[in-house]
C-alpha cells in the first residue's frame, strides 16, 4: 500500500487507533515497517539517542537529513515524518520553507513543527505550498528546557484553555494532525474530541486518536531514563548487553570463530598450497640483524 496521509484522518472518522513509532535508522525503520506501524517520525530526539547529545537543541538540519535517509531507505508502506530541529524554521517562513522543501524532496511524506499560536502562519503558508505539517503542542522539547524543565502541561484551567485554542488554531492554519505532549490526559482527551484531526498522544492519556512512543524506549534499548509514559515491551538493553559479554568471552577463549564460522580449502588446493610454501624460493627469508 502507497503510503498517504488521507488514510490517517479515516482512521480517526472509523475510530481506528493511529500508530507511531518514532525511528532514525534503516534497520529499525524495516521492523516497524514489516510490523505495520502506520507512522514512522524521524524525531530530533535521535539527537540524545544516536548522538548522545543532553537535549534536541543540539540537532542540525543535515544529521536529521542524515536520520531520515536511513528511515526513508528502510520503509515501503508506512507514512514518514521528519521533525523539523530547532532553529530550522523560527528565524522566518522562507527558511523554514526551504528545510522543509529538503525533507520532502528526500522523500519525506510530512514535517512536524513544535509551537503554538506563534507558528499558525508558518504552518498556514507551508501547507498553502503544498508541504503537509504535523502540529506539536504540550510539552515541547525543544524550548520547554530552556523555560520550565520537562512538566506536564494542562493541569491548570488556564493552561487547559490555551492547549485548547492553540490546537484550534493549528488545525485552522491547515495541518493534517497534532501531536499533543506530557498533556493531562482529561485535557487531551477533550482537544481530541474537538479536532476534526487526528490527535497522536504522547503521555497524554489514551484519549488522543493514536499513540507515539520512541523505538529505543519501547524496546528498552535506551536506558539513560524510563519516563512514567513509557511501556517498555522488551528489555533489549541487557539481551543486548549480555550477547556482548558473551561474544567478548568466546573470542578470547578461541570459541569463536568455529568451523561452523569458517571456511576451508579443499584437500587437493591446500597439498598444491603446502608444495608451494615448501619450495627453498618461496619461504621467507629473514632480515639479517
Amino acid at each position: 500500500m502507497i503510503p498517504n496521509i488521507s488514510l490517517l484522518q479515516q482512521k480517526k472518522k472509523k475510530g481506528e487507533k493511529i500508530t507511531v513509532v518514532t525511528a532514525y535508522d534503516y534497520t529499525t525503520s524495516r521492523i516497524c515497517d514489516e510490523s505495520g506501524v502506520d507512522i514512522l517520525l524521524v524525531g530530533d530526539s535521535a539527537g540524545m539517542v544516536m548522538l548522545g547529545y543532553p537535549s534536541t537543541i543540539s540537532v542540525t538540519m543535515e544529521e536529521m537529513m542524515v536520520f531520515c535517509r536511513g528511515v526513508i531507505n528502510g520503509s515501503n508502506n508506512t507514512v514518514i515524518i521528519a521533525d523539523m530541529p530547532f532553529g530550522s524554521y523560527q528565524f522566518d517562513q522562507s527558511l523554514a520553507f526551504l528545510n522543509a522543501i529538503k525533507f520532502i524532496k528526500l522523500g519525506c511524506h510530512a514535517v512536524k513543527i513544535e509551537g503554538g499560536v506563534e507558528i499558525v502562519p508558518m504552518i498556514r503558508k507551508l501547507t498553502e505550498y503544498g508541504i503537509p505539517v504535523m502540529g506539536h503542542i504540550g510539552l515541547k522539547p525543544q524550548t520547554s528546557l530552556l523555560w520550565e524543565g520537562y512538566k506536564v502541561q494542562g493541569k491548570t484551567a488556564d493552561s487547559a484553555i490555551a492547549l485548547h485554542e492553540q490546537a484550534i488554531e493549528i488545525e485552522k492554519a491547515g495541518a493534517f494532525s497534532l501531536v499533543i505532549e506530557l498533556v493531562t490526559r482529561q485535557v487531551a482527551e477533550h482537544i481530541s474530541r474537538s479536532l476534526t484531526i487526528p490527535t497522536i498522544g504522547i503521555g497524554s492519556g489514551g484519549g488522543c486518536d493514536g499513540q507515539v512512543l520512541v523505538f529505543h524506549d519501547l524496546v528498552g534499548s535506551y536506558n539513560k531514563f524510563n519516563p512514567k509514559f513509557v511501556k517498555q515491551y522488551l528489555e533489549s538493553f541487557q539481551l543486548l548487553l549480555g550477547a556482548m559479554k558473551n561474544y567478548i568471552s568466546d573470542v578470547k577463549n578461541g570459541k569463536f570463530p568455529d568451523e561452523d564460522h569458517s571456511f576451508s580449502i579443499s584437500e587437493e588446493e591446500l597439498l598444491k598450497f603446502n608444495k608451494y610454501l615448501n619450495t627453498t624460493e618461496n619461504i621467507p627469508k629473514l632480515n639479517p640483524k
